[in-house]
């Protein structure tokens, strides 16, 4: 029998599965989804100064979001197959340090075309950081966990646009905008040493296990109805979101924008908690009325947007649907890439890699879900400037009505792989 004297010390040991939520680690998780997702929005409250400042346009300073939405979008998959036999904490804390980096370079930045390198580095960190964060928050919980896990983890984002920008832009117009992105690198600094102290690790994969090929990931059951609900579903959020203030202007409701945005941002907070207490039972229903909700909410803004109490209750709706969603979809990716790799292993008689082996198809399903969400942020963008111009803001609503429908087809149809149903 095998002694603790015989057996080898391994450097890493993996740390045993919790019996509940490390709750300061997974905040540290939702620290680091603020910090991407306001690095990412943070321009969007700042142009005028910045522009002013670089010596460009202030539509040119607004491609600083593009920019970094392409470098997210250009390397999430390769930059994921890449480093997956990395440690998770190294490469957390490799991610975070590029926010870092991006964001002290873009405060001392005087020059554009520096501007936007710093901006693509910062896009290259997040789609690192998007693609490692979901699977990370899952692996410190129980099973039966997991989703509100996740649910904690990207409590980041509606805190981040609620909350984030704002505050962002009070600093830009009370100090400088400088001094919006130095607070960020000031926080991402913090966050380092967090990481360090009180995140768990856990090991990459085998080398051999590493660069999970994207064809076979598509393969898999209920991978390709999850990412293709992602890309439409978040098509259709990001072409009213991203042209809210024109909206409203056009509602007489300009000077309410602020409010307007607090209310979605409250909303969503309060279905990432619902989200966080429902979604290990109910993912299927959860995402169906996602869905539903957001598509009811563009339906009382295309008939009855002349109400102002009536768009304000619209936008409670669309915050309800929408702040859960990124928790949906990432868990609804996850489990159908560990689904998969579990039959694997029945399959192979059970055996498991103690190094980590798991979890190439997941990750290699996370990674594609975080490049599909940030090219339907950029399309998004770009489909709603040009109906914008042709056809004015009151298609916004009507738009959303036409890529929901699709996306309601898909979920309710992939009640077999990707959305199944769990005791309801």
């Amino acid at each position: 029998m095998p002694t603790t004297e015989t057996t080898p010390t391994r450097p890493h040991k993996q740390p045993q599965q919790p019996q509940q939520l490390p709750l300061l680690a997974l905040l540290a998780l939702s620290t680091a989804v603020f910090i991407t997702s306001l690095t990412e929005t943070l321009p969007a409250g700042l142009l005028p100064a910045m522009s002013a400042d670089l010596g460009v346009s202030e539509s040119a300073t607004g491609q600083t979001v593009t920019v970094y939405a392409i470098g997210t979008a250009l390397t999430a998959i390769p930059l994921t197959a890449a480093t997956a036999g990395w440690r998770r904490k190294r490469l957390l804390l490799t991610a975070m340090a590029g926010f870092a980096a991006a964001n002290t370079v873009t405060a001392f930045s005087t020059n554009y075309s520096l501007t936007m390198g710093a901006r693509f580095v910062a896009g290259v960190a997040a789609g690192l950081a998007w693609a490692l964060l979901a699977g990370y928050a899952r692996r410190m919980a129980p099973p039966h966990l997991q989703g509100k896990a996740i649910a904690i983890a990207m409590a980041g984002i509606p805190v981040a646009l609620s909350l984030g920008v704002p505050a962002g832009t009070f600093l830009g117009k009370v100090l400088s905008w400088q001094v919006a992105f130095l607070v960020m690198t000031g926080l991402t600094v913090g966050l380092l040493a967090w990481i360090s102290a009180l995140v768990p690790d856990y090991p990459g994969k085998k080398r051999g296990d590493a660069g999970t090929p994207m064809l076979r990931t598509l393969r898999v059951p209920g991978v390709m109805p999850v990412l293709f609900v992602t890309l439409v579903f978040v098509l259709a959020h990001t072409v009213l979101y991203t042209y809210i203030a024109a909206f409203l202007d056009e509602l007489g409701m300009g000077g309410s924008t602020d409010l307007v945005l607090l209310i979605f941002g409250a909303a969503s907070l309060a279905s990432i908690w619902i989200v966080g207490a429902l979604i290990h039972r109910k993912l299927r229903a959860l995402t169906l009325a996602s869905v539903i909700l957001v598509g009811v909410a563009a339906a009382v803004l295309a008939a009855f947007s002349d109400t102002s109490a009536l768009v304000y209750v619209a936008v409670t709706l669309w915050g309800l649907g929408w702040g859960g969603a990124p928790t949906l979809l990432q868990t609804a990716a996850g489990e159908a890439g560990e689904a998969y790799e579990t039959g694997m292993t029945s399959e192979m008689g059970g055996a498991e890699n103690e190094e980590g082996t798991g979890g190439g198809v997941a990750d290699a399903a996370q990674a594609m879900l975080v490049t599909l969400w940030n090219i339907a942020m950029a399309a998004g963008g770009v489909i709603g400037g040009i109906l914008l111009g042709l056809v004015g803001t009151s298609s916004f609503p009507w738009t959303i009505l036409l890529l929901l429908a699709p996306v309601l087809l898909v979920v309710a149809a992939a009640h077999k792989h990707g959305f199944p149903p769990r005791n309801w």
